[in-house]
């Protein structure tokens, strides 16, 4: 039987007042989630494991079931094979995000969502002003960009800017966790302080200004590794063929290292106006050659990271109204069955604004599969589920094994 993993980043969370104490999940109107935890079976699964804090990369490559204790380099280095740049031995790479710095401190952690063209311009002139043989930054997507370090030592302390907003960045910036790191700590900090000279009168951010935009006034480099070794997809589930869909470097890049092939949809932004008809019909059209597509929606958690309460719940009535109905309607009418999962990696609350280690919610809807007695997707229904906890890789055995 096919599969599709469908992720909903961020979208677990806490119970919020204003929504009369349930969660965005549990207030939002979601037909299509609750039908399909009605016919099949819930759960709980826990996406970050002892020792490892609740990024994007620890709970999606959790997620997918690998050992991070084995695989775990950062997602530095996930995001550079997403953008095709092969890392030599001895290299780190880094995320470096565009941010804004107000008084001091980290505004956002997203230079207020800066466009992939105003970002482009600003990453090449750092690379002329800043750049070398040593050092290279390479241009991502939107905030998200890439810092490749020749000769470095990943052994240092990184405080990724998402965890901290309106926090002071001085006390935040990188310490080295071993003597021989302590010179990478030094460097790593002087580009960040040079960026911020080179970046506050840049005609870019004096446009963002003049239009009332955060401008994209520093760099901020964290989570360093070396080029992991993974396994693929096939070689750990025996899927002959799959595919990954996403707007988000991150995840295309542990695609790239899980031997699936990325697919890129035209418009996918990684917010709320992504192009959500687009991901789905691609998801769609990659089942028909593969038989296993992991589909990536980012919208909520960035509305988590902003504390935006409704955006939150309109990213999950999007996911449920323009990812979630067009798929499942569309494979009604297939002759082969398709298994459907669903969950967050984590969640990311709003009051907090930032990402936590509470287990997610799951579903698994195989058709033709005896159903648990759950009837509406949430944080709470969830742990009456008949999986109960899961962990490691035991939801995707579930998923593409039914094991």
């Amino acid at each position: 039987m096919k599969s599709i993993l469908i992720l909903g980043d961020g979208m677990a969370d806490e119970p919020i007042r204003r929504l009369g104490g349930k969660t965005p999940l549990e207030y939002a109107h979601t037909p299509y989630m609750d039908k399909l935890a009605r016919l099949g079976a819930t759960g709980l699964l826990k996406t970050v494991p002892e020792g490892f804090q609740p990024g994007s990369e620890v709970a999606n490559l959790a997620v997918l079931g690998y050992d991070l204790n084995k695989v775990y380099e950062g997602r530095g280095v996930l995001e550079a094979a997403s953008i095709g740049v092969v890392l030599q031995p001895g290299e780190i790479a880094m995320r470096c995000n565009l941010v804004c710095i107000e008084n001091d401190q980290i505004k956002n952690h997203s230079a207020g969502h800066i466009s992939t063209e105003e970002a482009d311009i600003l990453i090449q002139y750092l690379n002329e002003k800043s750049g070398s043989e040593r050092i290279k930054f390479y241009t991502g997507v939107s905030y998200r960009h890439l810092l490749v370090l020749k000769g470095g030592d990943k052994r240092l302390k990184c405080t990724p800017p998402h965890d901290v907003p309106l926090r002071p960045f001085r006390p935040l910036m990188i310490e080295a966790e071993a003597p021989e790191a302590v010179e990478n700590a030094t460097l790593l900090n002087e580009l960040t302080l040079k960026s911020q000279e080179l970046l506050k009168a840049h005609p870019v951010n004096r446009k963002r200004i003049a239009t009332g935009k955060d401008p994209a006034n520093s760099i901020w480099p964290w989570s360093p590794g070396y080029r992991p070794a993974m396994q693929t997809m096939q070689e750990m589930y025996g899927i002959k063929k799959g595919a990954v869909i996403s707007a988000v470097d991150l995840i295309r890049g542990i695609g790239v290292y899980a031997g699936l092939e990325v697919i890129n949809v035209e418009g996918a932004t990684g917010l709320y106006n992504t192009n959500y008809e687009g991901k789905a019909q691609a998801a769609l059209d990659a089942l028909k050659s593969n038989d296993f597509v992991y589909l990536h929606i980012e919208a909520s958690d960035e509305a988590g990271h902003e504390g935006d309460v409704a955006l939150k719940v309109k990213t999950i009535e999007y996911l449920d109204s323009r990812i979630v109905r067009p798929i499942y309607e569309a494979l009604q009418a297939w002759d082969e069955p398709v298994a459907i999962g669903l969950l967050p990696d984590h969640p990311t609350p709003c009051s907090i604004r930032t990402h936590t280690n509470q287990p997610v919610p799951f579903l698994i809807y195989k058709p033709g599969k005896q159903a648990d007695s759950v009837t509406k997707y949430n944080e709470l229904s969830a742990k009456n589920g008949t999986f109960g906890m899961l962990e490691k890789n035991e939801f995707m055995l579930q998923l593409i094994a039914g094991k």
